[in-house]
């Protein structure tokens, strides 16, 4: 029987969901979050192209790699928070082939886990005049097919074939070549436009290379630029000095002895981004798994690590935390104070931002009368929407003038004004005691 919690009506399984919390009213049009998107360098799957992954997904079906498999740590990492993954292989090398007389057999895929596929072709026990081919992955059956000759061989998920004429029998046919290429700085920019067409909230790069998170971060700036509002999670690199950017400064080391430095930490980073809620913060979110941080910062470098922008794991209670859900946002203005660095604030910006564009392209773009009466309903439809996060604790003190809409210079425009005053997490207790 399925269950859980819920944050909007869109649950498939029959079950019961419930949340324990304060009485609310529905909250349907507040957006969804959890979709996450990384580029990994891996030894098998489609190479440059976007594949979208559910947490709930059978790893090895969709792209052959083993979730426990050392490969997949950083997909682990994310789907510890993340729900969703628009996975990019950045590598393409070489593919493993073998050959049996006139057969030829290719793996569907470049990387070395093609060289752990056997071919074992053996006479048909029902019928003799046919040959059973079995295609092993990784010491796995994943295909089977009864053929005549050659030619009425089908390609499946693992490889391809090609020839003419009998098939020869053969205990096991092992191909061999298989290369995992290597990744350039181009590889990069292809990702950042493939993965562009796709609505994401978090984007995480596993690089220490300083031009690539600076393009990167050009990329993230520009989608800001176009009313597009996401976050990017990079290591180490707190110059970014923006909203849309985190910085990883330290890494983790899990209970089976892994390390994973803040390159790689980036991954738990992207996706506890990505899965964290509008109301919630990840200040002092427990990292999964961990039991140890892998380099240790007195006070007075932590402090200086908070101000630079800079998200750093450390020990509490024994627990490995984030310290604070911070961004790399560190030269503030009048437009930009300082709680522009908290992402639990920048989250409810963002929703406030792309809710409302999503209920202007939905009921008032090309649909509503530019008249008092239909700006009156536009704002009306806005200030429900806001009241809507001010029930979850996202914003507070919602009133109806913290909304003005009016006719801009043309007789199609508009111009909008929304105040809105966000609500961050309690994160410092100053306490007297008096005895």
């Amino acid at each position: 029987m399925a269950g859980g919690t819920w944050t909007k009506q869109n649950k498939i399984r029959p079950g019961a969901y419930i949340n324990f919390k304060s009485k609310k009213n529905d909250v349907n049009s507040i957006g969804e979050r959890g979709v996450a998107t990384m580029p990994l360098t891996l030894p098998w799957g489609m190479e440059r192209q976007v594949l979208e992954i559910h947490s709930d997904d059978d790893l090895y079906k969709k792209i052959g790699i083993n979730i426990n498999d050392e490969n997949a740590l950083l997909i682990r990492e994310i789907f510890k928070r993340a729900k969703i993954l628009l996975l990019y292989r950045l590598n393409e090398g070489e593919k493993a082939t073998a050959t049996l007389e006139e057969l030829t057999v290719t793996a569907k895929y470049s990387g070395t886990k093609g060289n752990d596929i056997n071919i074992v072709i053996q006479n048909n026990i029902d019928n003799v005049s046919k040959f059973e081919l079995i295609t092993i992955f990784e010491g796995n059956k994943v295909d089977r097919q009864i053929v005549t000759d050659i030619s009425e061989l089908k390609s499946n998920d693992y490889i391809c074939f090609k020839g003419t004429g009998k098939l020869k029998t053969t205990a096991g046919l092992s191909l061999k070549g298989g290369t995992d290429g290597t990744v350039t700085n181009e590889d990069y920019v292809g990702y950042l436009s493939s993965v562009e067409p796709y609505d994401f909230h978090a984007m995480g790069i596993s690089t220490k290379d300083s031009t690539i998170k600076a393009v990167a971060t050009t990329f993230i700036k520009r989608l800001k630029s176009e009313g597009r509002q996401v976050q990017l999670v990079l290591e180490n690199y707190p110059e970014a000095d923006c909203e849309n950017v985190l910085s990883v400064k330290n890494g983790v080391i899990l209970n089976d002895g892994r390390e994973v430095h803040s390159e790689k930490a980036v991954a738990f980073i992207t996706g506890a981004t990505a899965g964290a809620n509008v109301n919630q913060s990840n200040t002092y979110l427990k990292y999964s798994d961990a039991i140890d941080v892998d380099i240790k910062y007195t006070d007075r470098e932590i402090e200086a690590a908070l101000l630079n922008g800079e998200i750093v794991f450390t020990i509490n209670n024994g627990t490995v935390v984030i310290e604070q859900d911070i961004n790399t946002l560190k030269t503030f203005t009048e437009d930009k104070k300082k709680d522009y660095r908290k992402n639990r604030v920048i989250r409810t910006l963002f929703e406030v931002n792309n809710g409302i564009k999503v209920l202007w392209d939905k009921n008032y773009i090309g649909k509503g009368n530019n008249n008092e009466d239909g700006r009156s309903l536009f704002k009306k439809d806005v200030i429900k929407a806001l009241e809507q996060l001010e029930k979850i604790n996202a914003i507070e003190n919602v009133e109806s003038e913290d909304v003005e809409i009016k006719r801009g210079e043309d007789k199609d425009s508009i111009i909008a004004k929304v105040k809105v005053q966000p609500i961050d997490a309690m994160e410092k207790l100053y306490m007297d005691v008096e005895v």
